[in-house]
């Protein structure tokens, strides 16, 4: 028996290697797989249940982890119980899903033989989050509207079992107010569950919401946060490797943090430097410049990145996650150098869909954390983000003379009101630079 402990903890070690987990990082996967052996005491990983697998991961959620945590802790559980000792009630579980926590209302979904685990809920509303799931990958919808979108209705699902009330308008007008007045969300966070429940009214009960008049949460305007030229130089110089390029990348080019991050190689002209954004928001395709500072860390990284690929290929790993149905299509574009992503991340992920191991981009809350860091150490006091580089790069554009149709095209916004929030944070807000009065005392 010892014997076998011992095999199986070898298998787990060659499994980290081959799914690129980084040497430092081994230590703590082992040590989350030895908590999860202290949760079952007197029982086998072989005879867990897939809902007790479920409940675990879910306590995981509960507890004060930071994300990064948390994803870590799911990932080194899912390696040992699906890629290393291939339980076949692990395969059921839906990863993906526990690695992201959503709030304490949210609960995460395991897919068992077609069957969704969604708790105490009721057998239709667990039919209908099954329906509506389905129903969205048919449509095509992204997979964090599908995420969104269900965990929006099992919050709603709640709302009306613990009322007794079965969904109709007058429930869904509730919830939404409760939102508001309970929840105290933001106007974005209560239209985003008013999509949802239209979508789920519209296709799934084929019945109209007629909501009427409901509270709405109020939609403050907001000023973004913009940085000096100075303070942008001086948060870039604290980023090194990766975060710098992509640092440099969306201040630059103005970029979304999705679009710099989904960026594939072939999204890059060095000859007419140029840098193509696929499907970006309002799915809208666009070009931006490709700053020439970049240029030589970009070709430097590039080179990195295709040693990678091919390291990837050679271990039967090389595949990438491709838009649409075009893996159908062409099913050896999976493969294909001009495919990859440009930034992709150091470990290998399952593909929440297909459940095929794959390189994905780099996650966005690594830039995120990265860049507040850096602002920290440059002593920038202000709420920097990642959207603080594009929001620098639109003033810094107008302050320089350049015309507002331009940066809104070089932005993608659809309507050049939305760009004119750039004016109310320009330095020189007028024609001609105003001057305090109390500045000519």
């Amino acid at each position: 028996m010892k014997s076998k402990k011992v095999s199986n903890w070898h298998r787990y070690h060659d499994t980290l290697v081959r799914a690129g987990v980084p040497q430092k990082y081994r230590e703590w996967y082992v040590r989350h797989v030895q908590a999860l052996i202290a949760a079952f005491p007197g029982k086998k990983l072989s005879d867990l249940h897939t809902k007790e697998i479920g409940q675990y991961l879910c306590s995981l959620q509960e507890q004060s982890l930071e994300d990064w945590q948390l994803r870590q802790q799911v990932d080194a559980i899912r390696l040992l119980l699906v890629d290393t000792l291939q339980l076949g009630p692990a395969k059921q579980v839906d990863w993906n899903a526990f690695a992201y926590r959503v709030d304490a209302e949210g609960r995460a979904f395991v897919e068992a033989k077609g069957q969704q685990y969604t708790g105490s809920l009721p057998e239709n509303w667990q039919r209908w989050l099954l329906d509506m799931q389905r129903s969205l990958r048919s449509q095509r919808y992204a997979l964090r509207t599908e995420r969104a979108y269900l965990d929006w209705l099992r919050r709603f699902a709640l709302f009306c079992t613990q009322h007794g009330k079965a969904p109709d308008s007058r429930q869904a007008r509730a919830f939404l107010e409760h939102l508001v007045l309970d929840r105290k969300v933001s106007a974005s966070t209560q239209r985003q569950a008013l999509n949802a429940l239209a979508w789920f009214f519209e296709h799934l009960l084929q019945q109209p919401l007629d909501l009427g008049q409901f509270m709405r949460a109020n939609k403050p305007r907001r000023l973004p946060v913009v940085l000096s030229v100075q303070e942008v130089k001086r948060l870039i110089d604290e980023l090194t490797g990766m975060h710098r390029l992509l640092a440099i990348l969306m201040y630059g080019a103005g970029l979304r943090l999705m679009e710099v991050l989904r960026l594939r190689v072939q999204d890059i002209d060095f000859d007419q430097r140029i840098l193509t954004i696929r499907r970006a928001k309002g799915d809208k395709d666009r070009i931006v410049p490709l700053p020439e500072r970049c240029m030589d860390d970009l070709r430097s990284h590039l080179k990195e990145r295709r040693k990678q690929h091919e390291q990837d290929l050679a271990l039967g790993q090389g595949k990438v996650q491709l838009p649409d149905a075009l893996a159908r299509k062409y099913p050896g574009a999976a493969e294909e150098w001009k495919w990859q992503f440009v930034f992709a991340s150091g470990q290998l992920s399952r593909d929440p869909e297909g459940g095929e191991l794959r390189r994905h981009h780099l996650h966005e809350t690594n830039l995120q954390r990265a860049i507040r860091r850096a602002a920290e150490r440059a002593g920038i006091e202000k709420r920097v983000n990642t959207h603080a580089l594009r929001h620098s790069f639109a003033t810094h554009l107008l302050e320089a003379g350049q015309d507002i149709r331009t940066v809104q095209e070089l932005l993608g916004h659809a309507n050049v009101a939305t760009t004119m929030v750039y004016t109310h944070v320009m330095n020189r807000p007028g024609v001609l630079p105003v001057t305090s009065p109390v500045d000519r005392l």
